[in-house]
């Protein structure tokens, strides 16, 4: 799906998504990825959602986001509280949604002003 401009291209936007990628600013990725606002897209080195680990979110957590979107995949799953306990012992959010619904949101959330951190999990099939 192809997604509208706006004026944020100073910012890291998510342009297009399917399900074997995503694109900001209109670059083309097909791994898992850390994307912040302001930073360039980083590795997540995760190559399915039962790989990830506390170590991951310690790793988001680093980047001392407001809320952190979750995309799980193709499909909503959950993280497991131990896994994001350092997020909550600092009030951080962690929400969790597929791939579509997160990149939507981190658009809107990011516009917004919102120092937000998406984490994608793209899975290759």
């Amino acid at each position: 799906m192809k997604l509208h401009a706006t004026n944020t291209q100073q910012y890291q936007t998510v342009t297009a998504y399917d399900d074997e990628g995503v694109e900001f600013n209109l670059i083309r990725y097909e791994y898992s990825l850390i994307v912040l606002p302001e930073v360039a897209p980083i590795v997540l080195s995760v190559s399915n959602f039962e790989s990830l680990q506390a170590e991951h979110f310690r790793e988001i957590a680093a980047s001392n986001p407001d809320v952190v979107i979750l995309g799980t995949g193709k499909k909503q799953r959950f993280v497991h509280p131990k896994l994001i306990a350092d997020l909550s012992a600092q009030h951080k959010g962690v929400e969790c949604m597929d791939n579509q619904a997160a990149c939507r949101t981190y658009n809107i959330l990011m516009t917004e002003g919102r120092k937000v951190a998406l984490a994608l999990i793209l899975e290759k099939t």
